[in-house]
């Protein structure tokens, strides 16, 4: 597909994943739309680190995704929506799960309905493997059962049940995404490898919670081309397609394989207060990308060692960036 001058809406493009794509969007000649969460100080979050050439390229909305006309004005005219935005901070959930559930249900709600009226040609949702819960069976297939194990989860079980109606009922062209963990350059310490990684550049000890969940990790370059393949393929309209290495790493093994590649050896502690509650925390996450082949020709193409050593390298000439050891929620 040709996306030159194509104009197209990401919405939480200031977020990690969100800035890669819009990156990338404008590389192939698309015209973005970035919807963000507005703020006073006009933060662009993770936008802000893109190259200025391109900044200066994206139309930058801020507004909620609860406001239905801030979603409808920034919906209007595009052709392609790639729906990001989200509250994704599963520790956030247990403290404010009334606001997770408002911006993740309601706010998708409004962007189907803005879809649905002005006749979008394409929307790619974004689902999380977090739906699943601790694996039943592995690999995790897209037929395995959901379990909302944190508020987090459940708001986005909802959104992709709110999603899946919005095809059968209105036959609106909607394609659910499900990223496995994705890393990468420009992360928050919110996520675990930055977490990692901050540690062990800048402190003498690596201070964690349960070091035995295990992860399937892919690039964030990766997950990106996932999103676009999604938006291009007509068989992915009506279904949830995981992207995901198809290999699994308990957090433990992570901590070290990061410990190497930084060169240096540093005790590991397990904090309570960074523990998740017994029954919330996915022990095991896999990821089956069988059907991603099969209906987009996705794979992953950046191997686990290549994209925590770019992410490495990354973080450490933005350090400053960071607060390592200070436990973000």
């Amino acid at each position: 597909m040709d996306w030159t001058n194509r104009t197209v809406l990401v919405t939480g493009a200031g977020g990690f994943i969100g800035s890669h794509l819009t990156e990338r969007l404008i590389d192939e000649g698309a015209q973005v739309r970035a919807f963000i969460r507005y703020t006073s100080r006009g933060d662009l979050g993770m936008l802000n680190l893109l190259p200025a050439d391109k900044l200066a390229a994206v139309q930058v909305i801020g507004g909620d995704l609860r406001d239905v006309e801030a979603v409808r004005g920034a919906v209007k005219g595009v052709d392609t929506i790639f729906h990001l935005g989200a509250l994704i901070a599963i520790p956030y959930s247990y403290v404010h799960p009334r606001e997770v559930i408002e911006v993740n249900v309601l706010g998708t709600t409004n962007v189907l309905m803005a879809a649905r009226d002005f006749a979008v040609r394409r929307m790619v949702h974004t689902s999380t493997s977090e739906v699943y819960g601790t694996a039943q069976y592995v690999p995790i297939d897209e037929q395995h059962p959901l379990q909302g194990q944190s508020p987090y989860s459940a708001s986005k079980i909802g959104a992709d049940k709110i999603v899946e109606s919005f095809v059968r009922s209105f036959e609106l062209p909607v394609a659910t995404l499900r990223p496995f963990n994705t890393y990468g350059p420009r992360q928050s310490a919110r996520a675990v490898i930055p977490t990692i990684i901050t540690q062990a550049l800048a402190r003498d000890e690596i201070r964690l919670g349960s070091l035995t969940p295990q992860r399937d990790l892919t690039f964030v370059a990766d997950t990106a081309d996932g999103f676009m393949r999604m938006a291009t393929h007509d068989a992915a309209v009506g279904q949830e397609v995981n992207i995901g290495a198809d290999a699994t790493i308990s957090i433990g093994e992570l901590v070290q394989k990061i410990l190497r590649i930084v060169g240096r050896e540093l005790p590991i502690v397990s904090e309570e207060q960074r523990m998740r509650p017994a029954g919330s925390e996915v022990l095991r996450l896999w990821a089956d990308n069988r059907k991603a082949g099969a209906l987009i020709g996705w794979r992953p193409r950046v191997s686990l060692d290549e994209g925590l050593a770019r992410t490495v390298d990354w973080i450490r000439g933005n350090l400053s960036r960071y607060r390592p050891g200070v436990y973000e929620v």
